[in-house]
């Protein structure tokens, strides 16, 4: 019952994990524009994505463009490009598995066993996929934090932490927290199975003795 309950909720959290990377890597917000000069009217927003850069003037109107060629992102965008995608595949991978693996599910027939080792894999890729996502977030802050505190960089160059940054954090926490839950559902399934074989020996063993002592007293009871 108790490990029922925690799949479900690390089924959740690896749902809700695995939609938050997909949206953090098609959102443009990954950089946006910086004003920290005495602009107090703004007149338009940067926002710079993994696939496109969007411009929004005066919150009327707001164009999108895709980048024409991969060579234009900047190296971290580059890498990050290619690492989301790694990561969003894995999630989505992680989460079937764990649907075949799950208690309540029978996708497969296979033994309680099989279906440990199944938890398990899909535990292991959740931990993968939030690892392999969080690389790209911390690189690409990184980077925005240096050039926003470096002298040298043009004030109009400079850019902040957009919400895909912060999404992307939250989805990894989640899919780390769901691989860490299927683990602990994998511990538990085999503490529950190697008690489970360990009982009915000593049972039988007990009903064995017990038959015997029976038969022993029926047998001198007939002689005298």
């Amino acid at each position: 019952m108790v490990g029922g309950a925690l799949q479900i909720v690390g089924l959740l959290l690896g749902g809700i994990g695995m939609i938050g990377t997909f949206a953090a890597t098609g959102m443009p917000q990954w950089r946006v524009s910086a004003f920290i000069e005495n602009n107090i009217i703004v007149f338009e927003t940067i926002w710079e994505g993994l696939w496109m850069h969007c411009i929004r003037q005066a919150n009327i109107r707001m164009q999108c463009k895709v980048y024409d060629s991969v060579l234009a992102l900047s190296p971290d965008l580059q890498a990050s490009r290619g690492l989301m995608c790694a990561g969003s595949v894995l999630s989505f991978l992680a989460f079937g598995v764990a649907i075949i693996g799950m208690k309540c599910t029978r996708c497969v027939r296979s033994s309680w066993q099989a279906k440990g080792y199944i938890i398990l894999t899909a535990g292991l890729l959740f931990i993968l996929s939030g690892a392999v996502e969080l690389v790209p977030l911390c690189w690409v802050a990184n980077t925005i934090i240096s050039d926003f505190y470096n002298p040298v960089v043009n004030v109009a160059q400079k850019r902040e932490l957009g919400e895909a940054l912060y999404l992307g954090w939250a989805a990894a926490f989640c899919l780390i927290a769901a691989g860490a839950i299927f683990c602990c559902c994998y511990r538990w399934c085999e503490k529950t199975r190697s008690y489970g074989y360990t009982s009915p020996t000593h049972c039988s063993t007990d009903s064995q003795h017990l038959q015997r002592k029976t038969e022993s007293s029926y047998s001198k009871s007939q002689y005298v």
